[in-house]
């Protein structure tokens, strides 16, 4: 229940929505009620034409139901007596075209304030759960499967419109339907109804074990849907390697064994829901039955209290209580798979955020001295990744960080824009432990450029403009410049405005490269993150990243992670990084006349 309180509350304010929606309901039931009423008139017109004399006296007492009916009566009665029969069947016929015309245009504009809010919830939804993706750390997205948070926001969201957001009506119409059809039977024949009202509970009972498993089911579902997903996004984004290893069959056998369980359990699952609605159906015909058999055996006692027209239009009520309970039964099965996808949804939003961010942070005005490691330590999954760092990065400096793969190295740099959080120790920036600055102000000074750009299914122009604003055409083209982009982009067929595809697969190598530099030139940040941008390049694509990169790292503070060591021997200090600790540090030459793991390094790369 809570769950679907919280649903409720992303269509705040609910003010606006449900005081109008329950007068159109109620007015729905009022005239619904009224079209099979009028039933009753227009059998006893043509099978009981003696009562009209019986009517003939105006009606007596207080307000009330009987006065109603009553008074009804005596207008019907009077308009045949004073005009004709046909012409009192043609008044009760309009009227029951008249009462089923506005029930049904009371029941359409309700329908259309409930649409109205169950868009705005979806829309409210989505944007939370986008803004809460969008602002998770990097570790816990390390942590999930990609499928998973894909199907959470693909197929929960839309179970969660389909079944929750799509049965407010069942919940909140159709009750009012059944109270008030409930009570004119009351009305009819008190007796007659407890009969039918026994049978309630037992169909409670039915329709409760039938889908108490659905809930269990559906999270098999939901999570075998998550792998599925991750399936096919690793069938995309691994296409050149399966094919390679020619391994299509054994990625297909993999697929196969989950898509085959979801569709077992997919089958259980639908199976069970549908079975909710005809169960509910047949008991409520066979409670419908007994009535009928109590009512007629009633009647031939001659103690049913109404006529016999009276009691097919009981029979008439009757019917119309099982539809909207009908309706709830099997909103009811499909309403425990769609608070499934809540709760997964839920959980992605109620996700702790690792990195916080102060409660008072201060804002960083530009660089203006110094980066700072101090004692900085970092664990991953409780194994050591970074031990007792200690570097400082002068404003205007070169500082290369090179070691053997699992070093730490990309580590170490994620840790200055804070895509992790050191786990002892605190890092500086101008004397300012990153903690205490604004998570913006922070990022604001920095610009990554990273071993495998990150670019996005988007022009040329939006791609280096990413995240910036008030920049013109100019200043895009001038950076295009700096990172020697511009000569591939002018023999593009659209320039600037050419789509590149999905992660910039339009593109080689080297050109999405030099696409991510200018990207950073035209950032221009006075602190620059180099994260291996080379190492994945031929040589004639090499020449031209690393001539953009001098470029852009010409007046920065600049942290250079290094694969290709000739990339950095004029750096101002190389840090080489073993098993999460600083091994050694100098110039190149220092390092070289050392002997020590650069000096190796160097000599297996043939460098030195």
């Amino acid at each position: 229940m809570e769950t679907y309180k919280r649903i409720l509350s992303y269509a705040k304010p609910l003010g606006k929505y449900w005081p109008p929606y329950l007068l159109l309901s109620i007015l729905s039931v009022i005239f619904g009620v009224a079209n099979y009423a009028l039933i009753g008139p227009v059998l006893s017109m043509l099978f009981e034409p003696g009562k009209a004399a019986s009517a003939a006296a105006a009606p007596q007492g207080s307000f009330s139901l009987e006065y109603v009916e009553q008074a009804c009566n005596h207008i019907l009665y009077g308009i045949i007596s004073g005009s004709g029969f046909l012409k009192g069947l043609l008044f009760v016929c309009l009227a029951l075209v008249a009462a089923t015309l506005l029930s049904n245009i009371c029941r359409y504009l309700s329908q259309r304030i409930l649409v109205s809010m169950k868009t705005k919830l979806m829309y409210n939804l989505r944007s939370d759960l986008f803004s809460k993706v969008a602002s998770l750390d990097v570790g816990y997205f390390n942590n999930r499967r990609k499928g998973d948070i894909l199907s959470s926001i693909s197929n929960d969201v839309a179970e969660v419109q389909n079944s929750i957001a799509g049965s407010f009506h069942i919940f909140f119409r159709e009750p009012l339907l059944v109270l008030g059809f409930l009570a004119a039977l009351f009305f009819m024949s008190p007796r007659l109804t407890l009969v039918s009202l026994v049978a309630l509970p037992v169909s409670a009972i039915v329709i409760s074990r039938i889908t108490g498993r659905l809930r269990r089911d559906a999270v098999e579902t939901q999570t075998l849907m998550g792998r599925i997903l991750s399936h096919f996004e690793e069938a995309i984004s691994g296409s050149r390697i399966i094919k390679a290893f020619n391994a299509q069959k054994y990625v297909e056998g993999q697929f196969d064994k989950d898509n085959e369980a979801h569709r077992r359990i997919s089958l259980a699952v639908s199976n069970r829901q549908e079975l909710a609605s005809p169960v509910s159906e047949f008991l409520g015909v066979t409670v419908a039955a007994i009535v009928l058999l109590y009512g007629g055996w009633l009647n031939y006692r001659g103690q049913l209290g109404m006529s016999w027209a009276a009691f097919v239009v009981y029979i008439g009520f009757y019917w119309r209580v099982l539809e909207p309970a009908k309706a709830m039964a099997a909103s009811y099965a499909a309403i425990q798979k769609g608070l499934v996808s809540a709760g997964r949804i839920f959980d992605i939003l109620d996700a702790e955020n690792d990195i916080k961010e102060s409660e008072k942070p201060l804002e960083l005005d530009g660089f203006n001295d110094s980066i700072e490691f101090r004692g900085v330590s970092f664990n991953y999954g409780g194994e050591p990744v970074l031990e007792d760092i200690n570097l400082t990065i002068p404003k205007g400096k070169t500082v290369a960080i090179v070691g053997p793969s699992g070093a730490g190295k990309s580590t170490l740099a994620d840790l200055i824009p804070r895509f992790w959080e050191c786990c002892s120790g605190e890092i500086l920036i101008d004397g300012h432990d990153i903690r205490s600055l604004s998570i913006a102000s922070l990022r604001s000074i920095m610009g990554i450029v990273t071993q495998e750009p990150i670019l996005f299914n988007d022009s040329i122009y939006g791609n280096i403009t990413f995240g910036m604003q008030d920049v013109n055409a100019r200043q895009v083209e001038e950076a295009a410049a700096i990172a020697n982009a511009d000569e591939f982009i002018a023999r593009m067929e659209k320039g600037f405005q050419t789509n590149i595809g999905d992660r910039g697969t339009k593109l080689s190598g080297g050109q999405r490269q030099r696409l991510a530099i200018a990207r950073a030139v035209l950032k221009n940040p006075p602190f620059l993150i180099l994260d291996e941008a080379t190492s994945s390049l031929d040589t004639e694509s090499e020449r031209l990243v690393q001539d953009a990169l001098t470029k852009l790292m010409s007046n920065r503070t600049c942290l250079v992670i290094a694969h290709r060591l000739s990339t950095i021997r004029h750096a101002d200090e190389i840090i080489v990084l073993q098993r999460g600790r600083i091994a050694e540090r100098g110039t190149h030459d220092q390092l070289i006349k050392a002997g020590g793991l650069y000096s190796h390094l160097c000599e297996l790369q043939d460098f030195s």
